[in-house]
């Protein structure tokens, strides 16, 4: 190469680091515009099969490499990353829903897929209907011939019901129709949902995969390849893509992530078994726990719980004197999301995102987190004196 001047030599380098080095690590490649070695190459480059690498919205070895270890541990073929859980959601809807599709989501949904669902139909002329978390076989009389796909959450993220997956899934192949399962609660180790017929996982890796409350990031995977081709196209037109640097903190917490989780299991079952003898509160609602609206079906299909769940105090207790309980609680935070360290609490007005909700006193939802189950339980003691 002929010399070059100062400035162009800030910009272009002779040096190539050797080959050869290996870490527990991944590395970090960042990366917007990816460098082709020829004109060959990059006219024969295909982003869609992942054996090539032609800008950085569609991978990089880094997110390449998330991608593969998400799909291992759900048991996927292939998977594919989002800015958020959200993302991921609404890459499923957009990639298999049309103007005059129907789609069917629980009761118990997670209120932003609740909130798109209403945007679909309001301005997609998506139709969105909504049905029993516990329907099980039954939903076969809500499937129409327009029913083109129907969401599944196991277990409803704030009123805990446990869905029949097997028996929605059969229903709805002996129509056509695929379903999908949000399985954030379980992180994927508790419930093994392409086991029991699930075409679609989707998770927000915001929670337990992260494990440290600092990044924003979802995955949609799938078995067959002709769904995952669908999403494909939709993850492309939607400009979907993940930071290489969150895609390196999400694989560094994948090593301890079962180790984690079964902490806020055991934290939780007691933090919760210590809530249900309280005479404030008259349901803990935990899938572990017999009284829980699907608790048979968690004990056939689950082999964990996590740190999420949920209570309902007596309703002689206002909602000025739950909020009271709730600032009083000093190792708690108040916040939305799980699966970090830290502990979090979060109170729901039940009738403004449940249809025809029938519980009365008010929701309040705990995360355990990793902190000493008695400090926990001192806090909530103490709290609870401030009713």
């Amino acid at each position: 190469m002929t010399k070059k001047s100062l400035q162009t030599t800030l910009i272009h380098t002779n040096y190539t680091a050797p080959g050869g080095f290996d870490a527990f690590p991944p590395a970090i490649h960042h990366a917007s515009t990816v460098l082709f070695e020829n004109v060959a190459a990059m006219r024969s480059g295909e982003w869609k099969e992942k054996n090539a690498y032609t800008y950085g919205l569609h991978g990089t070895p880094t997110t390449f490499t998330l991608e593969a270890r998400l799909a291992e541990i759900e048991g996927a073929a292939h998977c594919l990353l989002a800015p958020s859980g959200l993302a991921a959601i609404a890459m499923v809807d957009f990639a298999l829903l049309k103007s005059g599709d129907d789609v069917l989501l629980p009761d118990n949904v997670y209120n932003p897929n609740r909130e798109l669902g209403r945007w679909l139909s309001a301005d997609f002329g998506v139709t969105a209907r909504y049905y029993d978390p516990l329907i099980g076989a039954g939903i076969a009389d809500l499937i129409q011939p327009n029913t083109k796909l129907i969401w599944t959450e196991a277990p409803g993220s704030v009123s805990m019901e446990v869905p029949d997956l097997p028996a929605i899934c059969a229903a709805a192949h002996a129509r056509g129709v695929l379903v999908a399962l949000d399985n954030t609660w379980s992180a994927g180790l508790a419930l093994r949902g392409f086991d029991l017929g699930v075409d679609i996982i989707m998770q927000a890796l915001t929670k337990y995969q992260s494990g440290g409350s600092d990044v924003l990031m979802g995955a949609v995977m799938t078995v067959e390849r002709a769904v995952h081709d669908k999403l494909a196209m939709a993850h492309m037109r939607l400009g979907l893509g993940v930071s290489a640097d969150d895609a390196y903190l999400v694989m560094r917490g994948l090593p301890t992530m079962k180790l984690r989780f079964e902490a806020h299991d055991a934290a939780a079952r007691r933090v919760a078994a210590w809530l249900k003898a309280r005479p404030e509160v008259v349901s803990v609602l935990h899938p572990a726990f017999a009284d829980c609206p699907g608790h048979e079906t968690w004990k056939r299909d689950f082999s964990g719980a996590g740190g999420l769940f949920s209570v309902i105090f007596d309703e002689r207790y206002t909602e000025e004197q739950t909020d009271r309980f709730v600032d009083s609680l000093e190792l708690f935070g108040l916040g939305y999301s799980w699966g970090g360290a830290n502990s979090l609490v979060m109170p729901y007005r039940m009738a403004a995102i449940r249809r025809n909700w029938a519980g009365k006193g008010t929701l309040v939802r705990f995360n355990i987190g990793l902190e000493d189950t008695d400090d926990l339980i001192a806090d909530i003691e103490q709290a609870l004196g401030k009713l």
